[in-house]
């Protein structure tokens, strides 16, 4: 979970440790109080909506944002790693060679990804935790109560909204949020580098700073054979 605000670091032979002053929250619930304390700003929820890179984020396979209006997205380069591989045949190895399409008719349909962005998040922890009666087994609370109205939940977003619905926890389960969001199964590979050039320096090197590789990947999501109309981060 993110914080902002001053970050301090140190480094080690490596090791690289940041701690955000505010410490760590969800996006629907940030250290209003706290941040106006220590730096007299109170940032209103337009101003979350616009920034967070949370919100109308693609949450699935890490992909950080849309970069373009026409959906295409930013991700590393390992989450385009396997359709690379999928893609690759005994005349062309995408993973050893890299890939880009010089047009949008060339960008390659990857096999199986699926993407989904966030729209929207709620807090409904008091709600499924209200499930929990006196006299209850924590077997019963566990298997029967909170999932069947998780599954409730889920079943009425879908319905209001029609997008996938779905309860997730966060900070060590404390929190319970329901989430909706948009899917995206017609997703094209449109640039991704040599993986020498990608992964240089191995896991090592992923924790470090400065990094000398270039780990990104583009893809772009298409909605009835069109890229998609998305709005950027």
């Amino acid at each position: 979970m993110p914080g902002i605000g001053r970050v301090t670091s140190s480094y080690n032979r490596g090791a690289t440790f940041s701690v955000a002053d505010e410490g760590m929250w969800t996006f629907d619930n940030p250290p209003l109080k706290q941040l106006q304390e220590k730096y007299g700003f109170t940032p209103t929820k337009a101003w979350f909506d616009h920034r967070s890179p949370v919100e109308r984020s693609l949450q699935r396979w890490r992909i950080r944002s849309f970069v373009s209006p026409n959906g295409l997205t930013i991700t590393n380069h390992h989450v385009a790693f396997g359709q690379l591989q999928k893609l690759s045949t005994g005349r062309k190895d995408y993973v050893k060679d890299g890939f880009h399409a010089k047009t949008q008719a060339e960008e390659l349909k990857c096999p199986d990804l699926e993407l989904n962005v966030l729209l929207s998040m709620e807090n409904v922890t008091s709600q499924v935790q209200g499930t929990v009666k006196p006299g209850m087994t924590e077997k019963q609370a566990l298997r029967c109560a909170k999932p069947r109205k998780k599954r409730k939940i889920q079943k009425e977003s879908l319905d209001k909204t029609g997008l996938r619905s779905g309860c997730r926890h966060a900070l060590r389960r404390r929190r319970v949020l329901a989430l909706s969001l948009q899917e995206y199964t017609d997703v094209r590979l449109v640039f991704a580098p040599e993986q020498q050039t990608a992964f240089f320096g191995g896991d090592p090197d992923n924790f470090t700073f400065p990094r000398y590789d270039l780990d990104f990947a583009l893809l772009r999501v298409y909605e009835n054979g069109r890229p998609a109309v998305t709005k950027t981060i």
